[in-house]
């Protein structure tokens, strides 16, 4: 339980999942993926707000019509 309370804190925290997995002891950062990956809710978000920054007004009103995480507009 402690190990598990650990690694989603540091997750949420924006550790590295490279790091997180070396940490805890896996083989590869994809079992972190698969075990932790609903502790990472800003996974996404950060490259999206990066790339609208870049392109302005005009990607931020794009982005919000194109995100995947928004429903789109027909």
């Amino acid at each position: 339980m402690l190990r598990h309370t650990y690694a989603s804190i540091m997750l949420e925290a924006g550790e590295s999942v490279v790091t997180l997995a070396r940490w805890l002891g896996h083989s590869s950062p994809a079992i972190t993926l698969g075990y932790y990956a609903h502790f990472m809710p800003e996974a996404g978000s950060k490259g999206r707000g990066t790339i609208d920054g870049l392109l302005g007004e005009r990607g931020d009103r794009l982005a919000g019509r194109n995100s995947p995480d928004s429903p789109q507009r027909r």
